[in-house]
């Protein structure tokens, strides 16, 4: 399991990534809501562990941010912020739970043990999102992000971009795109292909 944990006291987050792979959990530590948001972009993690107040951009919008193209992945906040107000704040921007600080680190470990035994199976959550380089493209959601940004696309613009995220660089005919992506065998000879991907590239910039 890959836990990424936001968290800029530097003597907080060492012992807490300490504690958790001794736990048999490979910890990643970021120090700031922005580096955080591009790692997530370039890097698949089972969890995320966030604090609040961290430089640059906090954690809440860090998670909001997550929730914009990943419903599935387990989110902890944990914050020295007590107050119910901090706590509807963070659930409204859907983490699954919230420890105020200081907490014992087994309570925490609880907490993620519980989370991941409800969490939808990693293999059957992950083909739901391809990530390519910092293009994410939730399938469920028929929704496709760039550096965090959303680029809004037709459906058959959506197929065909997803068509060719799964190819994973491998070359593919124009038959082989018009038979899985247009369901049927219209004339290759027309540029119907072309300026759809045209479209894409347009969209992509």
């Amino acid at each position: 399991m890959n836990i990424l944990l936001l968290e800029d006291d530097l003597i907080l987050s060492a012992e807490l990534s300490k504690f958790l792979e001794s736990n048999q959990f490979n910890t990643d530590r970021i120090y700031d809501g922005e580096t955080f948001i591009r790692q997530i972009k370039n890097n698949s993690y089972d969890f995320y562990l966030l604090d609040i107040n961290v430089p640059k951009i906090n954690g809440l919008d860090v998670c909001q941010t997550i929730r914009s193209f990943d419903k599935n992945t387990p989110i902890i906040i944990i914050s020295a912020y007590g107050d119910i107000s901090d706590k509807k704040d963070a659930f409204t921007r859907l983490a699954d739970d919230y420890l105020v600080k200081p907490f014992q680190f087994e309570e925490l470990l609880l907490r993620i043990n519980s989370l991941l035994r409800r969490k939808t199976p990693k293999d059957s959550a992950e083909q739901d999102i391809i990530r390519i380089d910092d293009l994410i493209i939730n399938k469920t959601e028929q929704k496709v992000f760039r550096s965090g940004n959303e680029i809004v696309l037709t459906l058959k613009e959506f197929q065909l971009l997803t068509y060719l995220a799964e190819a994973q660089g491998r070359t593919v005919s124009k038959q082989q795109i018009t038979e899985n992506v247009w369901e049927h065998n219209f004339n290759t000879n027309t540029n119907t292909v072309e300026v759809y991907i045209n479209f894409l590239e347009k969209k992509n910039r």
